[in-house]
């Protein structure tokens, strides 16, 4: 890797940041990372959508099917973490998601306020029946993208999500 026009230059060919490096500077210098992990999560997702499809499933109730498959049971705020889905998006996705049977909602009996959200013997099956072709697409992408790309994604990913428990400084905002 090099440094091109105070960025870091991975290697890749990337046609976005050679058109914007031949533009004339903007107001914000640092590429917008946001949008990168947009664009990189909208490249990967294209290759499961079809399977998601084909089943009837939106993103959001795969995520949450997963999520329960790997944890048996979790509270919706639990779900709203593990996910990345709003709190006010889950009580609709999770009441669709009960109506079709792919999951079942329980109060705790010590506290009735608590419920606990799993899986239905349909959204196990469900599963079931994905996982094969989600675990087969997997390793298509791995062959053609190549496995040390998946583990220095990982690997940086991981890197960038365990440093945000280091303190960052806030900008000030302009007053009203």
């Amino acid at each position: 890797m090099k440094r091109i026009n105070g960025h870091i230059d991975s290697g890749i060919d990337n046609k976005a940041d050679n058109q914007a490096d031949n533009r004339t500077a903007g107001r914000i210098t640092h590429r917008n990372l946001p949008q990168r992990f947009l664009k990189g999560r909208e490249c990967l997702m294209s290759h499961f959508r079809p399977i998601l499809n084909h089943f009837g499933l939106t993103e959001q109730q795969w995520r949450i099917l997963r999520a329960l498959d790997e944890h048996a049971q979790l509270e919706p705020r639990e779900i709203c973490q593990l996910c990345q889905i709003q709190s006010s998006s889950m009580a609709g996705v999770l009441a669709r998601m009960e109506e079709t049977g792919l999951i079942s909602r329980t109060r705790v009996a010590q506290d009735q306020r608590r419920v606990l959200v799993s899986l239905a013997p349909a959204g196990n099956q469900l599963i079931d029946d994905i996982a094969p072709l989600i675990e087969l697409q997997y390793q298509y992408i791995e062959t053609a993208f190549g496995q040390p790309v998946f583990d220095a994604l990982f690997i940086a990913i991981d890197a960038f999500i365990a440093v945000q428990s280091q303190p960052v400084q806030k900008v000030a905002l302009p007053a009203d």
